[in-house]
Parts: C-alpha cells; structure tokens; sequence
C-alpha cells in the first residue's frame, strides 16, 4: 500500500522495469484499496449516445462503423447487456470463447456505451483515483484553463459480450488507465504484425 500510495513514484518504478517499452503493463492493486464503497447508486447514470457496432469484412479485414442508438440509463444497459441476444455464450476456457468471438464476429452488433465523461471513483479515493491523479495534466485546468476531455479528465465506458475498440496509441503518446470497475475481464488482442 505504501508503494502504490505515490502515483507518481510507482509509474517511474514501472518505466526502471521497462513497462513502457513493452508498451503496457498490469497493476494490481494491493488488498484493501477499492476504487468505490458501492455501485449501488449508479443505475440512473445516463449513456447518453450507446452506439451499435457494426462490422463488416472478411478473411481478417473487417470495417467497423457506429449507429447512434437512443440514451439509457446504466440500469437499462446492464439489463440489455444480460439479456439472451447480448450476453456471452457459455464456454469452457478462453480459448473456447475466443474462438466463438471470432466465429460469431459479423453476427449481431453489440451496443458500446463510450466517451461518458465522469468517473466512478469515489470522491475520498486517495490512492489512484483517475479524477485527479497528481500528474503534469492537472495544471492544464487551474493555469490555463484547458479541459481536453479524456486527456486530462476520466471517461466512462460501458462494454457488452462482442463490444471492439482497437488497440491504439493515444493523443501524443500519452500514456492511458483502464480500470475494470466490474464486469467480466476485459482482453486485450494484438493482431497483424
């Protein structure tokens, strides 16, 4: 806990340790931190513009474009996320469920809950709270007030059995934070050379 109480300190750990060349790295945070007491009081949040992923492709090349569907509230989509068209198939191993993510790939269009500006992170969350982690990016709002959503303020994003983003560098190779607040495992897939 001591270690991961100086963000600052436990990146440049990480870099002596060569996280950035390898171009990403897990942290595990240490037993008794959470992000959040409860999420018991998140259904009424709104996605305000899910998006329908659309695919289209084959042998490996697939094209992917976006549908705006009608905003839902966090309740709504944790419903249409588990219900019997959106929810992850039964599977054996991740190897089996892989196979079924690409097998089933171009059928059905998952629905995307992304760019939701906000965080879930409790506002007396010390340690790691993406809301404000004490880095060179929270002088942009007080000295020059600069907002770059996503950059410099924490984004929400909402996923379902099939939903895709692409692997990416980000704005100015900054570096990124995913924290899996809950929900199954996220996978991270590197394709092509």
């Amino acid at each position: 806990m001591e270690e991961f109480a100086d963000f600052s300190k436990y990146i440049a750990s990480m870099e002596s340790q060569g996280a950035h060349r390898a171009g990403l790295a897990k942290v595990i945070p240490p037993k008794g931190w959470r992000a959040r007491d409860s999420y018991d009081n998140i259904s009424d949040l709104m996605i305000a513009t899910p998006l329908q992923q659309v695919v289209s492709g084959r042998a490996g090349v697939f094209t992917q474009y976006h549908k705006r569907k009608k905003g839902m509230t966090v309740r709504e989509y944790h419903h249409l996320a588990n219900s019997e068209k959106y929810q992850t198939p039964p599977y054996q191993s991740f190897k089996d469920l892989e196979r079924k993510y690409w097998k089933n790939h171009l059928c059905g269009s998952p629905i995307y809950g992304a760019d939701i500006s906000g965080s879930l992170f409790d506002e007396n969350t010390k340690q790691w709270n993406l809301g404000r982690l004490a880095t060179i990016l929270d002088l942009l709002e007080p000295e020059c007030e600069v907002v770059i959503e996503g950059v410099n303020t924490p984004y929400l994003y909402f996923g379902m059995w099939k939903t895709t983003f692409a692997w990416h560098t980000e704005d100015m190779d900054l570096y990124s934070i995913n924290y899996l607040h809950f929900g199954e495992p996220k996978t991270w897939v590197k394709t092509g050379q």
